[in-house]
């Protein structure tokens, strides 16, 4: 890609590999760490290859930096530059090929069951790639600076972005078994009035699509809520109410009984979103990949449909 204009230099690409960086990790001070170098430094460097190509780069947004269109064309150039110099080690053992950091946005029962072991064994063909997850329940991001890819519950509605559809999950109303002992085993959705839920916190509730227990149970009291849902298993687990639980997070339990599976089984889908040069990235694509692979081998366990057919 040439991305010389009459009357000026061709621009350096060291310059290129920093605002390369700066596009991953949509900060100036990540980027610096990542290149070893300082903040004043990359700054520095971004205004020069900027002045050189005659144009901005980089806009600020609430996120942090995003490209803009000149910024895309000097990173596609600035890739071919980093695969170039990759090629030097091509003679290398294939395995630890794929490096770098990848950032991930996702919900943490996807990230625990499905993040976590794929990364694990992607890790042992690629020790040298690092996975970074902040876990998050929310909608997608429409600037979605720092971040190479999210994990969302519900379909996205974003700009410039890629979003791929990696499968469903099924929400159930689980309750221990000595909580029912005490209080008796409800036998319709009438009677679950009577208990209270184990949930999210519904005022901090940012995804539309998982308000399925109020909206099917608007008498069911709030029992105690929490923004992990680790904390609403374990909730549920104690007796502390009815927790409307992920089934593959509750069905592990042997000590949860799953309540009126016909009436409530709430299916709902994880989405992928990525930037639209993220899959350009060799870590990135990788990892993308491993978590489609394993989302598909787990799908039973998903869809709540292990414990059933047992």
């Amino acid at each position: 890609m040439n991305l010389k204009t009459p009357g000026s230099a061709a621009p350096n690409p060291d310059d290129l590999l920093i605002l390369l960086a700066v596009a991953r990790t949509g900060r100036f001070t990540t980027a610096a760490e990542t290149l070893g170098l300082n903040h004043t430094t990359v700054s520095r460097r971004i205004a020069a290859l900027e002045k050189g190509l005659g144009g901005r780069t980089l806009a600020r947004t609430v996120g942090g930096w995003e490209l803009t269109d000149l910024g895309r064309k000097a990173v596609r150039a600035a890739e071919d530059v980093e695969t170039a110099v990759a090629t030097i080690h091509e003679g290398e053992v294939e395995t630890g090929r794929i490096t770098g950091v990848v950032r991930i946005s996702a919900t943490d029962g996807f990230s625990a069951f499905i993040i976590a072991p794929a990364v694990a064994q992607l890790r042992r063909k690629h020790p040298n790639l690092s996975v970074e997850i902040v876990n998050v329940t929310r909608r997608a991001l429409q600037h979605r600076s720092g971040l190479d890819l999210e994990v969302v519950v519900g379909e996205p509605q974003v700009h410039r972005a890629e979003a791929i559809r990696l499968g469903d999950y099924t929400l159930g109303m689980y309750a221990s078994r000595r909580y029912l002992d005490e209080f008796g085993t409800p036998a319709g959705v009438k009677e679950l009035s009577a208990h209270g839920l184990v949930y999210f916190v519904d005022s901090m509730l940012q995804v539309d699509d998982l308000d399925a227990p109020r909206r099917l149970v608007p008498g069911m009291p709030d029992a105690l809520s929490s923004t992990n849902v680790f904390v609403q298993v374990e909730a549920t687990r104690a007796g502390a109410g009815i927790g409307f639980l992920p089934c593959f997070m509750a069905d592990p339990h042997p000590d949860l009984v799953r309540l009126l599976p016909v009436d409530f089984a709430e299916r709902l889908p994880y989405w992928m979103v990525l930037r639209p040069d993220s899959l350009r990235q060799p870590a990135v694509a990788a990892v993308a990949d491993a978590l489609r692979r394993r989302t598909v081998d787990v799908e039973d366990a998903l869809l709540g449909t292990e414990r059933l057919e047992r």
